[in-house]
């Protein structure tokens, strides 16, 4: 799935759309440090009031939101070994493909157990399961109407989980208008934050407006910090790598190649050429297939065109094989320069840190002035600072 997809059936969540429809909903409640399921209760969706709906519809919504490969992974799935019944694909699939509520809600169930099974919570928590079907639109023509739009669709059943853990609300003094005295509020019912799942995932993946039941999205609590444990042990998916970590990799083959020092208009080359491949992309009608990797041959040509001398096929074939133990490791030209709309390149000093463009950093040099190392930043305009105008150096002698 790629950023399109995501936000294309995250946004159909929502009351009142025949664009995605859910079935029923299966909530088991889980006690903190318990191996066993407390509760559970399997409804028809329609059969919420439209208050409980609406909770649960943006409680979806962010499961899947974030960005890709920061807190949303596609993931695929291990393959199965003989005699496996508790495969997490196998588990799915057959739900979903299960005629009777009953049948799928029992693998839901067994899905959920794997989960407390294999590390028990520190919080209560409620894990939600959806099933419903999902319609996809064909790309509508400038001369289509509302209706010619919806001609023909991509359908789509799936599967969603939630996971969100529970607090106590805090208790109160309350004025009691009838008995005229104050009074302590005590509350016990446990309160569900649906507004900030742990964790989830939807099965299956999506590809070119197909159904790939061999790759299920996983969805983390927190940026760059997925559960590792639960992708390999719970959904049986194999070994994934966040964003951060790929550029953390691309910085060490850079520095096996070029050395630990290099200048500013060398490092702006290098993000410019990297930036390109994504302009590129982006330009191009189908993102899966444009979406830019840096391998071997990649990096060799974005460290000649940005001025890199002495640089050779074999000598960065020697930095992967170094850093990653594979020469034909690929790396997401996106988790190296997100976007440089957002992305800011951060440099860090003992008196101050200071955050720049990419597209910028050729303007920023480390020069000697007094005998002391400093940052010098071209500029083109009236530097301000807390509203007053800087006057430069020269001008205060």
């Amino acid at each position: 799935m790629n950023k399109k997809d995501i936000a294309d059936i995250r946004k159909r969540f929502k009351l009142d759309t025949d664009l995605l429809k859910i079935a029923e909903i299966y909530n088991i409640y889980i006690q903190q440090e318990s191996t066993e399921i407390f509760h559970e209760e399997s409804r028809s969706f329609a059969m919420l009031d439209r208050d409980q709906q609406e909770l649960f519809l943006e409680n979806f919504k962010k499961v899947l939101g974030g960005k890709l490969d920061a807190k949303m992974f596609e993931v695929k799935f291990q393959p199965q070994e003989e005699g496996q019944a508790d495969h997490t694909q196998k588990l799915l699939y057959e739900g979903l493909e299960a005629s009777e509520v009953a049948e799928w809600k029992a693998n839901m169930q067994r899905i959920a157990l794997k989960m407390v099974e294999e590390r028990p919570y520190e919080k209560d928590t409620v894990v939600t399961f959806i099933r419903g079907n999902y319609h996809k639109t064909t790309r509508r023509q400038p001369d289509e109407t509302e209706i010619d739009m919806r001609d023909e669709v991509y359908t789509t059943s799936f599967i969603l989980c939630s996971m969100n853990q529970t607090e106590l609300p805090k208790s109160s003094l309350v004025f009691d208008f009838v008995e005229k005295e104050y009074k302590a509020n005590v509350l016990v019912d446990p309160v569900i934050k649906l507004s900030s799942p742990i964790g989830g995932f939807l099965f299956p993946s999506f590809t070119d407006n197909a159904a790939d039941i061999h790759h299920i999205l996983y969805a983390a609590g927190k940026a760059n910090k997925p559960d590792f444990q639960f992708i390999e042990n719970v959904l049986n998916g194999d070994e994934i790598v966040t964003a951060e970590e790929e550029k953390a990799v691309f910085e060490e083959i850079v520095k096996a190649v070029i050395g630990e020092e290099v200048n500013s208009r060398t490092l702006a080359g290098v993000y410019d050429e990297i930036n390109q491949m994504l302009v590129v992309a982006e330009e191009s009608e189908d993102d899966e297939e444009s979406a830019p990797v840096l391998d071997t041959t990649e990096i060799t040509r974005v460290l000649k065109a940005s001025g890199v001398k002495e640089v050779s096929p074999e000598k960065v074939e020697r930095a992967f094989q170094q850093v990653v133990q594979d020469k034909t490791y690929e790396m997401k030209a996106s988790h190296i320069v997100p976007s440089y709309a957002s992305k800011s390149i951060k440099i860090n000093t003992k008196v101050a840190n200071i955050a720049i463009s990419p597209q910028d950093l050729r303007y920023v040099k480390e020069v000697n002035y007094n005998g002391k190392r400093c940052i010098l930043i071209e500029v083109e305009e009236d530097t301000m600072i807390e509203g007053f105008k800087l006057l430069a150096e020269e001008e205060l002698e």
